[in-house]
């Protein structure tokens, strides 16, 4: 009986071994096809949770989110953003579309469920590894305050 149990434990452990060295030696690294929904879900869960937890420090108070604001805001992204999410936010451009993870709409739920720190973090700090720079040595918290804002106007035009 115990060396049943054995050598199944044994069989199990080189089938998972075959099974991940087969995995390992055929993956692909490229960034042409789209992510599977597994890569996507775990990819997102930690990008949210990463971000949720380090919009959590002090951040530099941010200026009224006024039409001012968002104006400002808009000028910024006009310069800075739109080589890859488009000119309007929600249609990103070829690169962006070609970009591993795509850049994202917006105005989508995904970015405006965000809060204004977690968005302020991001414009900030971007996002390793996937093609979203941080914003912090060139322009300032002031500036990036009126980055998020204008980011957060574009869920209000998506939803007219």
């Amino acid at each position: 009986m115990r060396r049943t149990v054995c050598l199944t434990i044994w069989i199990v452990v080189v089938l998972i071994i075959i099974t991940t060295a087969y995995r390992v030696t055929h993956a692909s690294v490229s960034a042409l096809p789209d992510p599977g929904p597994v890569e996507k879900s775990l990819a997102m869960k930690a990008k949210d949770w990463y971000i949720g937890r380090a919009a959590r420090a002090q951040l530099p108070l941010q200026p009224a989110k006024d039409a001012d604001s968002i104006s400002k805001g808009e000028a910024l992204f006009g310069m800075e953003c739109v080589s890859c999410h488009g000119q309007d936010g929600h249609s990103p451009t070829a690169i962006g579309r070609s970009m591993y993870p795509r850049v994202l709409d917006l105005g989508s739920a995904e970015v405006q469920e965000m809060s204004d720190h977690e968005l302020f973090w991001v414009v900030k700090n971007g996002i390793r590894l996937s093609g979203m720079p941080g914003f912090a040595h060139i322009n300032s918290d002031e500036e990036i305050w009126h980055l998020a804002h204008f980011v957060r106007s574009l869920g209000r035009q998506a939803k007219r």
